[in-house]
């Protein structure tokens, strides 16, 4: 009988190593190897993968001879779901939903899971709650569960045996921390047992032509919990987000190898479950009837659309020596290059001064085409002289003072003017041509030539 060997994984990472050490020799970690115990490899005998069911005889092709029909995508029943995704479920393709515990990652499989059941055959896989609990949510959430198929299980090998016999076109595991395999050692939840168990369903996934939906527990640094080589060996990472004092959820794609990453979906935590939010703008939106000096509006791009979003700048006296630069939302080193720019090319000093910087609704931006709105609520703070409700601004700062444009310019001004706002401040070059109706559009060349409009 082969020994097992030893090797040591970076959590951070999913780097191995032969021997354990303080240090990860890849990402510089320190403290992150776990031991994983390597089964001995078993021989191929040449007719697939023992274990799974369908498998063919695997042989070597020649590209032009590959099919490449489109396969066509399963709708989840959620268009925000579907945008997330890329267009759909795609068959055989395995996808990670990480989140924080009670965020809904439960909630809103299941209610794909029954809109699906009515359809085709789905099966839902729980290994955290009992099947009780699984219905008395379905009946609480008055979901079409009638034809919705449920198993209580952790092993994964029998997992898939109930998988043959039920043939689903999608199936959900809750979640992949609690499931485990016999022949590798450690209990559920440990390093070895959440990799070989998430590579195990997915050769299945991929074999079967099934689509499994992997729930993945986070860690306090909002990171999917195990290796990080688990996100590489799933099609799709999505992250369900949201705060504990807000209804709103926003899901986004980080990894998606069947669409746009970034892409952001929106909904709201009801009893009913998730309802999908199609018009998000209008959320980030919800600003008084009367003007505050440090709140502007501007437009980020997120995946496939724009989005409105709100920036409120707080500039006060800092009665410390070393003043503050708090954001929440945004970068803060880029914050702080923006104070320099600002002081060197427009001459405003905010170096004896507390600037904090909050994007409104929690939403997380981290293209540069928010540089000129934040400086501007910054201003508008510091000047106490509110800018006018109906004016968006958005555009790139460089280290010289210029306005860079960015990409999808004219998409972003049109957004704008359906939600009724009259005025833009944008890069020079992203004024379209033909202009837009209702909309009076101001193109900038310079960082100076900006706090001049304004």
């Amino acid at each position: 009988m082969a020994k097992n060997k030893s090797a040591y994984v970076c959590t951070e990472c999913g780097a191995e190593h032969a021997q354990w050490q303080g240090q990860c020799q890849v990402c510089h970690a320190w403290n992150t190897l776990k031991e994983f115990k390597l089964s001995p490899a078993k021989k191929s005998t040449g007719t697939g993968s023992k274990g799974y069911a369908g498998t063919t005889q695997n042989k070597v092709q020649s590209i032009n001879d590959v099919d490449l029909s489109v396969v066509p995508r399963i709708s989840s029943g959620m268009s925000e779901l579907d945008r997330v995704l890329g267009g759909g479920i795609v068959p055989g393709s395995v996808v990670l939903i990480g989140g924080d515990p009670g965020v809904g990652k439960s909630s809103i499989l299941l209610q794909v899971m029954c809109h699906l059941s009515t359809q085709q055959n789905v099966l839902y896989v729980t290994g955290e709650e009992s099947l009780q609990q699984v219905a008395q949510r379905a009946k609480r959430m008055q979901l079409p569960d009638e034809k919705l198929r449920l198993f209580t299980e952790t092993d994964v090998e029998t997992i898939t045996v109930a998988s043959e016999n039920e043939k689903p076109k999608v199936m959900v595991v809750d979640s992949i921390q609690t499931m485990q395999l016999a022949e590798v050692s450690g209990g559920a939840g440990g390093v070895s047992q959440v990799r070989e168990s998430a590579a195990y369903l997915t050769r299945y996934a991929k074999q079967n032509n099934v689509a499994i939906f992997l729930v993945g527990h986070v860690t306090k640094s909002g990171e999917v919990a195990g290796p990080r080589v688990l996100e590489h060996i799933v099609d799709t990472v999505v992250f369900l987000e949201g705060q504990s004092d807000s209804r709103f959820r926003t899901l986004r794609a980080i990894k998606n190898r069947f669409g746009a990453v970034n892409e952001l979906g929106v909904f709201a935590m009801t009893e009913k479950g998730m309802k999908q939010i199609k018009n998000p703008s209008a959320i980030f939106l919800s600003r008084g009837e009367d003007a505050a000096p440090g709140s502007v509006v501007m437009v980020v791009w997120e995946g496939s659309r724009p989005l409105l979003v709100e920036i409120q700048a707080l500039v006060d006296d800092s009665p410390y020596g070393a003043p503050k630069r708090v954001t929440v939302g945004l970068d803060q080193n880029r914050m702080a290059m923006l104070l320099a720019v600002m002081h060197r090319h427009g001459g405003i000093q905010a170096s004896d001064q507390d600037v904090y910087v909050n994007v409104v609704g929690g939403v997380k931006v981290s293209e540069t085409s928010a540089d000129l709105a934040v400086l501007c609520s910054i201003l508008s703070s510091m000047r106490n002289q509110p800018l006018s409700q109906e004016l968006i601004i958005f555009g790139e700062v460089g280290l010289a003072g210029e306005i860079r444009p960015v990409p999808s310019g004219q998409e972003r001004i049109i957004e704008a003017a359906k939600h009724g706002f009259k005025r833009a401040i944008v890069p020079i070059g992203n004024v379209p041509k033909n202009g837009i109706p209702g909309m009076e559009i101001i193109g900038v060349k310079s960082l100076q030539q900006a706090l001049d409009v304004l």
